[in-house]
């Protein structure tokens, strides 16, 4: 293997990517780690460059590729040829084999002693090195190890199927069997969501834990059908219809628990993608102090919630939580001396003291139908699962001019923009000062794993977007990945949020037609009003999230 000296740190300042005094800095550092860490390594933790443009310059250096992983059909079978130990320890994934080459892609095309062990091993042709990012190759090594665990299993299904012993519904065929481990898999991870998702050559089976999805699966396409078909036999629906959406239900017991999922199937050009939503009868019913709350947004939350009659809005994009913090408001003021009906699409718990409709639009059963016709069952509270269209709206609205205490959900980014949301669903500025108390807007972030937390400093580019929100003393944290986390690095979810409280001053705003960004200003001076940026920033210091993870849901 022909060696390549670079000097990749000059490279780095003659490009203006990063200046020459961080390159003695991370000189010295690697000085003092006694050259245990590498450069690339010094410049990536200390925010000075992306994984992914260190490793896109030191392929254009080198001369090699740069493999985006994530993109490319991985051989597996050309992988299973050599050892598992020997790959890790290179960092190498074997991805391709043609008639010249058996291309490689490495995360350090430096590390000499390592690949010209790999180059031993793999004697049957030379080999074509490309460089790749870290996360990608060891994704590729967990995908390998996924499909090894489970091909006992996925080899009985395809044994049933080409001996036409397999019953779709069939509680003990192995399709069944396999359906279990999924779904246990997800339960022990801790996930809200399972994706099923067909591609042109094989079946991938991915959890959403905390908010963000990981694969836990992946098949082989030819037991996709029998997987496919077994899943809709269980939520009660059609498996002969593959052309337009279905949406079921079903349960479960799952170690002696119960669990509800609620299934979802879209067609898609490789075949039905199924998403199972899980549901916990267990995890809904929270506190609000549960939910992630600073000291003063739940003050002002709870101020709120002591109004005797006026809308309430939860707002934020799907997956925000904002299903689980109605859920928790109802929970704080439900009484038995009040009347509590809601209205939703679906159901997915249940709320005690509470009388809860479904929506079935099959039957022309509307929100605003149903609105309509529960105000006749004398009810003090009223929650609306969201509103999409000017009727319901204007329903809800005036219910709650008429003394009743409605909550409901908008799709908005900010909690200012749910006035300007209903003023284009064609409500008088008038009635959303007389009717509207509050506007919660929110998002999840994932939590860093206590477990292996420690200082983090982000970039400077990430960090100068919140500077006007930062003390001068503050430290980020970041967690490094372990066993506990599944080397994710976070583990759990907690509530960043803004509240914008109706004020006299905000009504009379309303009122007159101002724009949301007037009234952002008037309610951050007159009424402590903070935008969700702040309650971020707050939580990073604080060392319970990422600064990237509050840029990635909020600005």
């Amino acid at each position: 293997m022909i060696q390549k000296k670079i000097r990749i740190g000059d490279i780095l300042v003659e490009q203006g990517l990063i200046t020459n005094d961080q390159l003695m800095l991370a000189l010295k550092e690697q000085k003092d780690s006694n050259y245990s860490k590498k450069l690339g390594e010094i410049f990536i933790d200390e925010g000075y460059i992306s994984e992914r443009v260190f490793a896109e310059i030191l392929a254009e250096q080198l001369d090699m590729e740069f493999v985006d992983l994530y993109g490319t059909e991985v051989d597996f079978n050309l992988m299973s040829r050599y050892s598992l130990k020997l790959l890790k320890t290179s960092l190498a994934i074997p991805f391709k084999e043609d008639d010249e080459f058996i291309h490689v892609a490495v995360v350090d095309p430096l590390d000499y002693e390592a690949l010209e062990l790999l180059e031993r091993s793999i004697a049957t042709k030379p080999i074509k090195l490309y460089v790749s990012l870290k996360n990608d190759i060891n994704h590729i090594f967990e995908r390998f190890e996924l499909i090894s665990t489970t091909k006992f299993i996925v080899d009985n299904i395809k044994k049933e199927i080409s001996s036409n012993t397999y019953k779709a519904d069939s509680e003990q065929s192995s399709v069944m069997q396999l359906i279990e481990q999924i779904v246990k898999s997800a339960i022990k991870s801790n996930a809200s969501d399972i994706h099923i998702e067909p591609s042109g050559f094989n079946v991938s089976i991915r959890s959403r834990i905390d908010g963000v999805l990981r694969e836990n699966f992946v098949f082989d396409k030819d037991i996709y059908n029998a997987l496919s078909s077994r899943i809709k036999i269980l939520g009660n629906l059609d498996i002969s219809e593959k052309r337009r959406s279905q949406d079921g239900r079903f349960s479960m017991n799952i170690n002696n628990h119960k669990y509800d999922f609620r299934l979802s199937t879209a067609p898609t050009m490789f075949g039905e993608s199924i998403v199972l939503r899980i549901l916990d009868q267990q995890k809904i019913l929270l506190k609000l102090r549960d939910l992630g709350m600073d000291d003063h947004n739940i003050k002002v939350f709870e101020e709120i919630l002591k109004s005797p009659y006026g809308i309430i809005f939860v707002t934020g994009p799907t997956g925000s939580g904002k299903t689980t913090t109605l859920y928790a408001a109802l929970n704080e003021i439900k009484s038995i001396e009040n009347k509590m009906i809601t209205i939703e699409d679906p159901i997915e718990y249940q709320l005690p003291l509470a009388q809860q409709i479904q929506i079935n639009e099959k039957i022309d059963y509307s929100f605003a139908q149903a609105l309509r016709s529960i105000l006749r069952q004398d009810p003090d509270i009223i929650m609306v699962g969201e509103v999409r269209d000017s009727e319901t709206l204007n329903i809800a609205v005036q219910a709650s001019l008429t003394g009743h205490l409605v909550f409901t959900t908008l799709h908005t980014n900010d909690a200012p923009s749910a006035i300007t949301r209903m003023i284009q669903m064609d409500l008088e500025p008038y009635l959303i000062a007389d009717s509207l108390v509050g506007v919660m807007a929110q998002r999840l972030v994932r939590k860093i794993c206590p477990h292996c937390k420690k200082e983090h400093k982000p970039p400077k580019n990430m960090v100068e977007k919140v500077e006007k929100y930062l003390p001068k003393d503050y430290k980020f944290y970041k967690g490094e990945g372990c066993i506990r986390c599944g080397f994710s690095g976070y583990s759990g979810r907690t509530m960043i949020s803004e509240i914008l409280q109706i004020s006299e001053t905000i009504s009379h705003l309303i009122s007159i037609n101002m724009n949301k960004y007037e009234i952002a200003k008037k309610a951050e001076e007159n009424d402590g009003f903070e935008p969700m940026i702040v309650d971020g920033v707050k939580k990073a210091i604080q060392g319970m999230t990422t600064l990237d993870e509050v840029l990635r849901v909020a600005k």
